[in-house]
């Protein structure tokens, strides 16, 4: 089962990762993980990305889709895996459906985890003052600047997917433990 978890950040597509990885024996593929990795390992694409991170610049579409196709080709993702922050874009969405056409793969479900942007931020308050702030990003003013990314770059993911047929909503504002019986129903 290969599947993408898509929501604002903040809706707890990481808890859910998690507990799916540990229900159902699926590997969680985080970009920015993948890149350490890549770049750890020197391969020829982390080499590539290593430059443009020290450069102090956004790595391409095609370095990320490179290291997704280097991840994909490991056997612990053979069970299935866990699309993490990525796709961010249509492109890189349409990216991705033909690099799984080409490995033979195919992604078995879309589920968005809807939450209101002011739950998130509410959210957000909550998680700053239970850890001290321990958290760069756990502040109002940083978490609405992601949201707006978010609506203009992520969410037509929403209707990309729609069209697809594979996407599945949810209700991410209930507690932890039901969205993830809710997960769970829409991948049975």
């Amino acid at each position: 089962m290969n599947i993408i978890l898509l929501g604002p950040p903040g809706a707890g597509k990481g808890t859910q990762a998690l507990r799916l990885v540990a229900n159902h024996g699926l590997v969680q593929l985080s970009t920015g993980d993948m890149l350490r990795a890549a770049v750890a390992a020197g391969t020829e694409v982390g080499m590539k990305a290593k430059a443009v991170m020290e450069a102090g610049q956004l790595v391409s579409d095609d370095i990320v889709i490179g290291v997704v196709s280097e991840r994909l080709d490991q056997p612990d993702t053979k069970n299935g895996v866990i699309f993490d922050g990525f796709p961010r874009t249509t492109a890189q969405a349409e990216a991705l459906d033909k690099l799984l056409v080409e490995k033979g793969m195919t992604l078995d479900a879309v589920v968005e985890m809807q939450v209101d942007d002011a739950l998130l931020v509410d959210r957000i308050k909550t998680r700053a003052a239970e850890t001290g702030g321990s958290r760069a990003d756990d502040n109002e003013e940083t978490l609405k600047k992601r949201l707006a990314v978010y609506h203009a770059e992520t969410a037509p993911l929403i209707d990309y997917y729609r069209g697809t047929g594979k996407l599945k909503t949810i209700d991410g504002s209930v507690p932890i433990d039901d969205v993830t019986k809710s997960i769970s129903s829409v991948l049975a």
